[in-house]
């Protein structure tokens, strides 16, 4: 795996406040996971959100699960922080952590 993958994944991560790694677009998602990712974000309130479709490139879809250590796509970072997948989310969402962490 290139680490300019690797130093792009993480200046992305940082520099934004919240960032999606999924297949597809906000505006198409490509499977039910990042669909219901997107779905909670916005639930949560979220407007400034930069979404990366791994589809678009091998090395960034391998690439993000060798940087989370997490198999599966969608992954959701906050401030720089790994949150988790659709699942997961899903969870917080439940017990409203994932809305007070993005609104924080």
């Amino acid at each position: 795996m290139s680490d300019d993958v690797q130093s792009w994944i993480k200046e992305t991560v940082t520099q934004n406040p919240v960032v999606l790694f999924m297949k597809g677009t906000a505006q198409f998602p490509q499977c039910g996971f990042s669909g219901k990712a997107i779905a909670l974000l916005k639930e949560s309130g979220v407007t400034d959100l930069v979404t990366v479709n791994v589809l678009d490139d091998a090395e960034v879809r391998q690439g993000i699960k060798d940087f989370s250590q997490w198999p599966t796509v969608p992954q959701l970072y906050v401030k720089g922080e790994f949150i988790g997948g659709s699942d997961i989310m899903n969870e917080m969402f439940a017990s409203g952590e994932l809305q007070a962490l993005l609104k924080a």
